[in-house]
């Protein structure tokens, strides 16, 4: 590969290229030819045989050096949830559970103390033999009095992003990664996802989508075990779960719905998970 395109493909990343300008230094092995000849060297003398030494005395370990105080120690930043552990938290839980009885399961749950605040829970709906699955993060106040998830106003504008590439809400399934509402609308504690989220991978079990749309960063950093923001994760095919499930995330309705300058990412977001379900 020449140089320059080299460059090009460098600069193509984003990375910075160092370039020597000037002339190299002359090598040792190209010396001029009309260096002067060595002058005659007098023989050497016989030299007294070398004494023998003794041996080298075992050095103490290096001891760690403190780290230095104008640098703080970099922390380890989260990384991405792997996509072939992805539910491995309580593996087999629900294993082999059919729709009524984990519709069942859920209803009867009391596995966190979110069962003690509910007015009941909100196990999903829409198609069972659905190609989209829609996760959203938990219910919400009119959810938990309904019981079905993604209702109001964010549930009308959720409709209308569907519409606008050609899904009727009919022909997706619907879930959240909580099936209990948390009081005050606050975001799921990490402890409660990993409780409720057995359920939702026995839906994507039984379900068996060919593509999921996390919606909001709530459910995003759930599903994925990161703490990467939801810009960084736009526009990404993700994988869930033991099957691979291609994932997809985009903005959740509610911000839209305070955000509206955010809906043509979101347009963008639908017509790229569009695209990816295609090529399932």
């Amino acid at each position: 590969m020449s140089s320059a395109l080299r460059r090009e493909y460098l600069a193509a990343l984003g990375l910075e290229t160092w370039v020597v300008r000037g002339k190299s230094p002359v090598s040792r092995e190209t010396a001029p030819s009309d260096a002067p000849a060595s002058r005659d060297m007098p023989a050497p003398r016989d030299m007294p045989a070398p004494r023998d030494r003794p041996a080298p005395r075992d050095r103490p370990a290096p001891r760690d050096r403190p780290a230095s105080r104008d640098m703080p120690a970099l922390r380890d930043m989260p990384a991405p949830r792997d996509p072939a552990a992805a539910g491995d938290s309580s593996p087999g839980r629900e294993a082999g559970v059919d729709w009524p009885e984990l519709r069942a399961r859920v209803a009867a749950c009391t596995r966190c103390a979110l069962c003690n605040t509910r007015t009941q829970t909100v196990f999903g709906v829409g198609s069972q033999t659905a190609d989209w699955l829609i996760v959203g993060e938990a219910p919400g106040a009119e959810e938990d009095r309904q019981g079905e998830p993604f209702v109001g106003r964010a549930g009308q504008l959720l409709n209308s992003m569907l519409r606008a590439i050609g899904l009727a809400r009919e022909q997706v399934y619907i879930a959240n990664v909580l099936k209990c509402r948390p009081p005050g609308n606050r975001d799921p504690s990490a402890s409660e996802a990993a409780e409720c989220l057995p359920y939702l991978e026995q839906q994507i079990a039984l379900l068996k989508p060919k593509i999921m749309l996390a919606v909001g960063r709530i459910a995003s950093q759930n599903l994925l075990r990161t703490e990467v923001t939801l810009g960084r994760l736009r526009q990404q095919v993700h994988r869930f779960g033991l099957s691979q499930v291609p994932l997809v995330v985009t903005y959740h309705p509610a911000y839209l719905l305070r955000t509206p300058t955010d809906k043509r990412k979101a347009w963008e977001d639908l017509k790229f998970a569009r695209e990816v379900c295609a090529r399932v």
